[in-house]
C-alpha cells in the first residue's frame, strides 16, 4: 500500500470577501494513494448479491472519470489569486480526485468485464461534458459546488450507515469507503474558491446563481441516475414496474440513501450555509480504523 500523504494546510484562515469561512483550520486533507481490484475483479452482483444495489453503485460510478476531471478543471479555472491556505487546499483535492477518477476507471471497466454495456452512459456522459465546456467558467464552478455537496452527502450516509455495503465483496466496499472519506476531507474545497472567485457579487447574486445550479443539478442528477440504473438492470433481463418500485423503494425506503440525505440538500438553501458548518470528520477516524490494507497493482 503506498504511502499517505497529508497536506499541510494550516497557513492562514481560508477567506472570502475578508471574511473568515468554516472551513477548519485543523484540517488535512490526506492523499491516500489505495489501488482496488487488481487481484481480485468484483462480480457481477458485488453488492450482496443484490443486483438494484449493484446497479444503482455501477451507475454512479459510471459517472464519475468525466465528472471529477470537470471538478478538478472548474475549481483551477479560478484558484488565481486564492489565499495561501485555500491553494493548498486545491492542490490536495486535485491529488485526490485523480486518484479517484483512476479506481472508478478500473472499476468500470471491471464492470464491463462482467458483462454491463458501460459505454451508453460514459457517452451520455461525454456529451454532457462536452455541453459544459461552453459555459462561462463560473457556471461550471457553481455546477461543481452542487454535485460536490452530493457527493459529501453521500459520503457522510456511506460512512455513517454500514447497511449500505452490507454484506457486498469486502475489496469493493473498501473502495466506496476510501472515497467517501476524501470526499468528506474535501468536501469544502470547491465552496471556498467559489466564494473567492464571487468575492466581490453581492449576496444575492451569489445565492441565486448557487440555488438555481443546485436545483437544475438535482433534476438531471437524478433522472439520469434512475434512467442509467434502469438500463443497466435491463441488461440483466430485469424491468417492468416490480423493479422500477425496488429501485425507488431502495432509494427512498431501505436503505434509502436519497431519504437519508434530504435533510442535508434542503441546508444548501439556507442562509450561511457552508459544507463545513457540519463537521463530520469523525467518520472518516471510525472508517479509517476499520480500513483494510488494498491490493496493489
Amino acid at each position: 500500500m503506498n504511502a499517505h500523504t497529508s497536506i499541510p494546510l494550516g497557513l492562514e484562515p481560508a477567506a472570502a470577501s475578508g471574511k473568515a469561512v468554516p472551513t477548519p483550520a485543523d484540517l488535512a486533507i490526506v492523499v491516500r494513494d489505495q489501488r482496488f481490484g487488481r487481484a481480485q475483479k468484483p462480480g457481477r452482483w458485488w453488492l450482496g448479491g443484490d443486483p438494484i444495489g449493484t446497479a444503482w453503485h455501477n451507475a454512479l460510478s459510471a459517472t464519475f472519470p468525466r465528472g471529477e476531471a470537470m471538478f478538478i478543471e472548474a475549481v483551477k479555472a479560478h484558484r488565481d489569486g486564492v489565499p495561501p491556505k485555500l491553494e493548498a487546499e486545491i492542490r490536495a483535492f486535485v491529488k485526490q480526485e485523480i486518484n479517484h477518477t483512476r479506481e472508478h476507471v478500473v472499476f468500470n471497466k471491471a464492470a464491463a468485464e462482467a458483462g454491463y454495456d458501460m459505454d451508453k452512459i460514459d457517452a451520455r456522459v461525454g456529451e454532457l461534458m462536452a455541453m459544459i465546456k461552453q459555459r462561462p467558467a463560473i457556471v461550471n464552478l457553481a455546477a461543481t459546488i452542487a454535485l460536490e455537496h452530493y457527493t459529501a452527502m453521500m459520503a457522510h450516509e456511506f460512512l455513517a450507515n454500514p447497511q449500505h455495503f452490507k454484506n457486498a465483496e469486502p475489496e469493493t466496499a473498501a473502495m466506496w469507503r476510501w472515497h467517501a472519506m476524501e470526499e468528506i476531507e474535501h468536501k469544502g474545497v470547491a465552496y471556498d474558491t467559489f466564494l473567492h472567485a464571487t468575492r466581490d457579487w453581492s449576496r444575492l447574486r451569489r445565492y441565486r446563481l448557487k440555488s438555481v445550479m443546485m436545483l437544475l443539478v438535482t433534476f438531471n442528477f437524478l433522472r439520469n441516475r434512475w434512467n442509467d440504473t434502469l438500463e443497466l438492470l435491463a441488461q440483466d433481463g430485469l424491468t417492468g414496474w416490480k423493479v422500477k418500485g425496488k429501485l425507488a423503494w431502495y432509494l427512498i425506503g431501505t436503505p434509502g440513501v436519497l431519504r437519508k440525505i434530504f435533510p442535508a440538500w434542503v441546508s444548501y438553501f439556507l442562509p450561511g450555509f457552508h459544507p463545513w458548518n457540519h463537521d463530520d470528520r469523525a467518520l472518516i477516524g471510525k472508517a479509517t480504523s476499520e480500513f483494510p490494507d488494498a491490493v496493489m497493482a
